[in-house]
């Protein structure tokens, strides 16, 4: 059973202050729930036909027009049938990072739009919003007030006095821990674990705690069903720890979850960690505690890996290993978003020479390689900034495009048959390519995929027959069509992987009340396979060729026939 609040507090806070800061946070819940009561309180129940599809605010656009109306109108015309939820990326104002260097949590960027866009998009999909609670940008209020010596902001940051030893503490960036910042007070090193622009709160100070859970409440307020908790293992710091995923830190997800659970249910808690997988799964707590989803963050370099080297036997007994600790809880899969494809993930499920050759593909396929300092002086290879459909097909590559297609297609099937809920980024949903010049323009190299499209460009590509565009949003719409329609993908339905060839990636999958299974095979390979019957996998008798980059999903229910899905691109013409 989770801790109520109180016990929460305690831990973090010590008895003594717990009830206080309890009494407060009790008023801030009523006033709350006295404002907003929801039509439908009900717990939000996750099924297979929840899928996310992840976007900036501007990442289309039409002249004259705010960009998250476009984008809109954009996603109802096109992917009102594929996706019934928007991971909306930050569209506060913000003074890097693409949105992750907050100014104003409350506000929108008037660049973008308003609230009443952003709530008209959550009326229509379901609506995940980013709690940037780690830091805030150099120029916020809450910094600035800081900065120049208001009592009320003083203790809202980290500042470190003389020279302590942080040779424990995890670095996620090859930049400095701790930035000079002149303040009312003169000169003081501040923790900045990201970037110089990014503040880190201090959240041992209870009054920031507070203020974050006010934020949180006004994202539910304005219509939010999901809360994304960006870099959240590195929210509690201590000097003597490594400063991630510290007791405290969980502590802190407790009690937010706990606060969800009491005055919004339908809203779910997401964590966002880029570490080793073991960590990674952590924030799920005991299964009720903690975050109701979990990035998959080693699924996309996996199903890169396989595909590079055309073997699923990584992919398979990492799979095979996969645990949801209860039928509240599961995965989100996803294989590209904003970021890179992420390594430190695999650091353990990969040999060093593997992640090696991952890096040295990027490289060869046009992107860029990202690195974090690993203290003494060395560095490691942190993630893989190219587009996904880059990485999997070189752009410079003489090859068909067909090829490329059901390559891709083929890597979001594994992705899409997984126990979990799925997550696409509107590039790869689009079937786009890497953006190398606005990179190398801009000096950021994540912005390789991020690429702004105009919607007029993108409506005329994907009315051509046979671009890729549409071959992409065609395949990708039959897997999804399926995917919806079959229990068998339910996120709290077994799943059990299966080993029938080194070339094949390959599980059976099963509703929770037992009626429906999916029997879901990927030739990761460019080679034809045949896979033999065996047992109960396959039918008696039958042996299944599969194409080279081939998907072939079997659906059966109980008492009716079966029917199966080929995902491959149409023949070129």
């Amino acid at each position: 059973m989770p801790q109520d609040i109180g016990d929460h507090l305690a831990f973090l806070y010590g008895p003594a202050r717990a009830r206080a800061i309890e009494l407060r946070l009790r008023q801030m819940l009523s006033e709350h729930q006295a404002r907003h009561r929801p039509s439908d309180g009900a717990r939000r129940e996750l099924t297979h036909g929840d899928v996310l599809v992840i976007a900036y605010g501007d990442q289309v656009r039409r002249p004259g027009e705010a960009p998250l109306r476009t984008l809109g109108s954009f996603l109802e015309a096109h992917a009102g049938d594929l996706v019934n939820a928007v991971h909306l990326l930050p569209f506060f104002p913000s003074s890097s990072d693409d949105g992750f260097s907050v100014v104003d949590y409350c506000m929108v960027d008037p660049e973008l739009g308003t609230w009443e866009d952003v709530r008209s998009i959550g009326q229509r999909f379901g609506l995940m919003v980013d709690a940037v609670f780690n830091h805030v940008s150099a120029r916020s209020h809450w910094f600035r007030r800081f900065l120049a010596g208001d009592p009320q902001y003083r203790g809202w940051f980290i500042v470190v006095d003389g020279d302590p030893d942080l040779s424990q503490v995890v670095r996620p960036r090859a930049l400095p821990l701790l930035t000079t910042f002149e303040t009312a007070d003169g000169p003081r090193k501040v923790w900045t674990t990201f970037s110089a622009d990014q503040v880190d709160l201090d959240v041992r100070n209870p009054e920031v705690l507070l203020a974050l859970i006010k934020v949180l409440l006004f994202y539910v307020a304005q219509g939010a069903s999901l809360i994304r908790l960006d870099a959240i293992a590195y929210l509690w710091k201590e000097i003597g720890t490594p400063c991630i995923h510290l007791p405290q830190t969980h502590r802190v997800v407790q009690l937010l979850r706990s606060i969800l659970d009491e005055v919004a249910p339908y809203v779910l808690l997401v964590t966002e960690t880029n570490v080793p997988h073991r960590d990674n799964v952590s924030y799920f707590g005991d299964g009720t505690n903690e975050a109701q989803m979990v990035y998959n963050f080693a699924l996309p370099p996996l199903v890169l890996h396989a595909l590079a080297t055309g073997e699923a036997r990584d992919l398979t007994r990492w799979a095979a290993s996969l645990e949801i600790p209860s039928g509240g809880a599961t995965f989100l899969n996803f294989l590209a978003s904003h970021d890179g494809i992420g390594l430190t993930p695999v650091r353990g499920i990969l040999p060093d020479q593997e992640i090696d050759a991952l890096v040295e593909r990027a490289l060869r396929h046009g992107g860029f390689v990202s690195y974090k300092d690993d203290g003494h002086g060395s560095r490691s290879p942190y993630e893989l900034n190219i587009n996904y459909f880059d990485a999997l097909s070189d752009p410079a590559a003489d090859e068909p495009l067909q090829t490329q297609v059901n390559r891709f297609l083929v890597a979001h099937a594994v992705m899409l048959s997984l126990v979990g809920v799925p997550a696409l980024y509107l590039h790869s949903l689009l079937g786009s390519r890497g953006d190398r010049a606005g990179a190398e323009a801009s000096g950021i190299p994540r912005r390789i995929n991020r690429q702004k499209l105009a919607s007029e460009d993108l409506e005329r590509e994907l009315a051509e027959p046979g671009s890729l565009r549409a071959m992409v949003v065609e395949g990708l719409s039959a897997l999804l069509a399926k995917r919806r329609a079959s229990a068998a993908f339910h996120p709290a339905g077994r799943q059990r992987v299966l080993d029938l060839d080194p070339r094949v990636f390959a599980l059976l999958r099963t509703s929770p009340d037992g009626r429906q299974s999916a029997l879901c095979l990927h030739n990761l390979s460019p080679e034809r396979v045949t896979l033999q019957a065996t047992g109960q996998t396959l039918e008696d008798g039958l042996g299944v060729v599969l194409e080279p980059y081939q998907a072939r999903w079997v659906i059966q229910t109980a008492g009716e026939g079966s029917e199966a899905l080929v995902a491959q691109a149409p023949s070129e013409t």
